[in-house]
């Protein structure tokens, strides 16, 4: 075989080479795709909203798991009694830190959007929204009315519980939920009602129903039938804020406490009462 005879069959081999190189780069580079759209969405969402809705499920089946639990706990602390003490206290501290099922006569308050398809005149489209303070004015006046126990969207309300708005919709114990927004208390209807007409606060939301629409009900009831509360959110700390005393809060003024929860939050131990988004002004229209 001549030298140049010899170099032509050395390309040919090596042209055949590159081309198997390169059919078996693609055939690795086809396989790695599909793998990656069938079993990497599963464990990395692709955009916010899928991620959100993952983590969702996964809080609502540990705070199942939680429940369950907590429904075991009661059952042997039941067993063993309560140990001494005041039985009254006892049960009146436990349906104040959510502990235990409350049913009972109370009211029902039910907040919800504005029509957004036509925005009224003098009217921008964060006053066709329920907000963060709207419902914290309901909870405190609920609150200051005698309200026994509360839940909100019917997740029992506690000092641990914290309020919390993103855009239009509600963010508690690590689930999303849209309006309408439903305010459950037990307590007497007539109180509850006289506190939630007196409240400044609502009076000025009263001004936006009427101006633009948005919603509200409160329908009183003999038989409220409210859960205990969930004991996944606990606080990693407590601190006492201003000068109240150990002796005041057993003399039945307990400290007001800010709380953190586990996600970073500020959680105070009444329902906080500054607005996270524009207040609401007394006269709509003139913001």
């Amino acid at each position: 075989m001549t030298p140049v005879a010899r170099r032509s069959a050395r390309a040919r081999r090596a042209g055949v080479i590159a081309a198997v190189v390169l059919a078996l780069s693609g055939l690795l580079f086809t396989v790695s795709a599909q793998l990656a759209r069938t079993s990497g969405t599963a464990r990395h969402p692709e955009n916010l909203l899928q991620l959100v809705r993952q983590r969702s499920d996964q809080v609502a089946s540990l705070t199942d798991s939680v429940a369950a639990l907590q429904n075991k706990v009661d059952g042997l602390s039941a067993q063993a009694g309560s140990g001494g003490g005041d039985g009254a206290t006892n049960a009146a501290a436990r349906v104040s830190a959510g502990g235990t099922r409350v049913t009972g006569p109370g009211v029902t308050v039910t907040l919800t959007d504005a029509g957004t398809d036509i925005i009224p005149p003098g009217a921008v489209a964060d006053d066709l929204v329920v907000h963060q303070q709207d419902l914290q004015a309901v909870m405190n006046a609920l609150w200051r009315g005698g309200a026994e126990a509360m839940t909100l969207q019917g997740v029992r309300v506690t000092a641990r519980s914290a309020v919390r708005c993103v855009g239009n919709v509600l963010y508690l114990q690590g689930q999303i939920y849209s309006p309408p927004y439903e305010i459950a208390a037990v307590g007497s209807a007539d109180s509850l009602t006289a506190a939630l007409a007196d409240d400044p606060a609502i009076e000025i939301y009263q001004q936006y129903v009427a101006a633009y629409g948005l919603g509200w009900n409160v329908a009183a009831s003999d038989a409220l039938d409210l859960p205990a509360a969930s004991v996944s959110a606990k606080p990693q700390f407590a601190i006492p804020l201003g000068d109240e005393s150990s002796v005041d809060a057993f003399a039945g003024s307990s400290p007001k406490l800010k709380t953190e929860s586990p996600d970073g939050a500020d959680n105070p131990s009444d329902q906080d009462e500054s607005p996270k988004s524009p207040g609401r002004t007394a006269s709509p229209g003139m913001s």
